[in-house]
């Protein structure tokens, strides 16, 4: 079934350009609410959550209103994590979960991912199902059983108790200074609240947001504030969570940044020790560091790779049975506490093992000497297809032959903006960028 609406995490682009106005959310909002209402069933709930970007009031009201249209109760939560919205689908019995939220994209975006009454995030199938409901439109509920909105207040405090109840009992963060950097975004109130309850002294960074700062030159993606401010302030560790928190970047003391395939790698080797990973298996996408890859393996541990999104990562979580996984960019999934990547969940079992070992961030974050890496990414207008042409063909094709036996290559169209993403991976770093730098230019040169 074709996805023209549907992206690798729900629907996502720039506000008041299609498909991201608040007609075609009415209509989503419809379409979902008639897929998940169960005849028979009694009543049918939605929660929605929604990150600090200006335009998330409009998607809130416009998603309600198509909701409601078709009999469903829709609780709002306001501004909280997506993993908060993971976790509060199941437990508030609701239908279906609805994020509203761009991720680390800058505030001119936004998008809509969904949930299902599990707490996971929704199938390829069951999205394009969704979306032919769209295109063929719903019938609506009658005037009697038109469903209610209403606000719900407690839904960040019952998400914040269950994020430190994964804290080991009995330990504490007296005595550990931390930054955090919540991107102006949706954890800029409950990532730091949770690390002080915890014990921790806390500098806050990014949690003042004002509807068109997420993202902007902070969190994740953006972590040289956050690292001069962990020197500045002589602080232990810095935390860089995107816009919806559901991505973690690590700062040692000295101000030097990990990524996800560390953590992975720290988490996947404690884990393993304590017996605690299923079948010794990491569950990583092929964006993941080769470094990583040989790491496990010599540790007798096994990397199984997904396609990129942290969506199939936990897919093939689900179906091998595993429990740990992740992201090279910052989404660790551990499915013992949760349905999707959090990266506050991920940042306090980092600062548990400081806590445990005694020792200090800069000995921890860094586990395997990574392989030389180079992704640089190349706008296209809509419309445009320059992985079709013959130039960048031809130069694809010459990058592979060159780099058979010594490296790997990785060109992808992002899921969440209109990129073209050129990755490679070799020990020959003058290499690494001939290959990288002759494909970029012939997509560029294509795309105008």
């Amino acid at each position: 079934m074709s996805r023209t609406l549907f992206g690798t995490d729900g629907v996502r682009g720039t506000a008041n350009t299609h498909p991201m106005t608040a007609e075609m959310a009415l209509a989503i909002g419809a379409a979902a609410g008639r897929y998940f209402r169960r005849e028979g069933q009694g009543v049918h709930r939605v929660v929605i959550g929604k990150d600090t970007r200006l335009s998330g009031y409009m998607f809130e009201t416009a998603l309600t209103a198509g909701l409601t249209s078709t009999g469903m109760n829709v609780l709002l939560l306001g501004p909280v994590p997506t993993p908060a919205v993971g976790l509060l689908t199941p437990s508030m019995r609701a239908d279906l979960g609805i994020m509203i939220s761009a991720s680390h994209n800058p505030a001119h975006d936004n998008g809509i991912k969904f949930f299902g009454p599990d707490g996971f995030k929704l199938s390829d199938t069951v999205e394009s199902e969704i979306e032919a409901l769209v295109a063929a439109g719903v019938p609506l509920a009658e005037a009697g059983e038109i469903g209610r909105a209403k606000r719900i207040d407690d839904g960040r405090f019952r998400y914040q108790e269950r994020v430190k109840s994964t804290f080991p009992a009995g330990m504490r963060l007296d005595g550990i200074k931390v930054v955090v950097d919540c991107a102006n975004g949706a954890a800029y109130r409950t990532a730091p609240e949770v690390l002080w309850e915890l014990g921790a002294d806390v500098v806050r960074v990014g949690t003042s947001p004002d509807g068109l700062n997420i993202n902007h030159e902070c969190g994740s993606t953006h972590p040289r504030v956050a690292a001069e401010t962990v020197v500045a302030h002589g602080a232990d560790l810095g935390i860089c969570l995107d816009g919806d928190a559901d991505r973690l970047i690590l700062i040692d003391e000295t101000g030097r940044v990990a990524d996800g395939d560390q953590i992975m790698a720290l988490m996947a080797g404690r884990w393993a020790a304590e017996q605690r990973l299923s079948d010794g298996t990491l569950v990583a996408t092929v964006m993941s560091n080769l470094g990583l890859e040989r790491y496990l393996g010599a540790r007798g541990l096994r990397l199984e790779r997904t396609k990129v999104g942290d969506r199939y990562v936990v897919e093939a979580m689900r179906r091998g049975g595993w429990n740990l996984g992740g992201e090279q960019s910052g989404h660790i999934v551990m499915t013992d506490y949760a349905t999707t990547g959090d990266g506050l969940m991920a940042a306090i079992q980092f600062l548990a093992e400081m806590v445990r070992t005694g020792q200090p961030a800069s000995e921890l974050a860094y586990n395997f000497e990574p392989v030389p890496q180079l992704l640089k990414n190349v706008r296209y207008a809509a419309g445009e297809k320059p992985l079709e042409a013959a130039p960048v063909k031809a130069a694809i094709a010459d990058a592979e032959a060159r780099l058979t036996g010594k490296g790997r290559l990785l060109i992808r169209k992002s899921g969440t903006e209109p990129l073209i993403r050129v990755m490679a991976e070799c020990e020959d770093e003058g290499l690494l960028g001939e290959v990288v730098d002759g494909i970029v230019a012939e997509v560029t040169a294509v795309a105008g």
